[in-house]
């Protein structure tokens, strides 16, 4: 199972391997407050994706399709995450203070349809 949290939010006991998806470190946050398994930036949007959407919901449809390319294209990126989720829970950490239109949400989404695919 993938889920979503907020980096601010503190971790919980059942939340498994934990992932912090963002290109950049969460603003006040250090590693112990986190608890990550790994930071996987390399999953994360490419600094130009990241700044042409801004958290725009109204560029939301068109983030979507140039982040899944860029997914598409490496692959190597969210296969740990991927493997993680089949043997057991995973949680995608994100900084983004938008809890409905962010790079995690996203990654969930798209990763929810390669698990699909198998």
């Amino acid at each position: 199972m993938i889920k979503i949290k907020r980096a601010y939010d503190p971790p919980a006991r059942g939340d498994g391997k934990r992932f912090l998806v963002d290109r950049l470190w969460p603003r006040g946050m250090t590693k112990a407050k986190l608890r990550l398994d790994d930071w996987l930036k390399d999953v994360a949007p490419s600094n130009a994706l990241r700044k042409q959407f801004h958290h725009d919901p109204a560029k939301w449809d068109e983030f979507k399709r140039r982040y899944f390319a860029e997914l598409d294209a490496h692959p190597d990126a969210w296969q740990p995450i991927l493997q993680a989720a089949r043997r057991g829970n995973v949680i995608l950490v994100y900084g983004a203070r938008d809890t409905e239109h962010n790079n995690a949400v996203a990654l969930k989404a798209y990763l929810e349809k390669q698990i699909g695919r198998k």
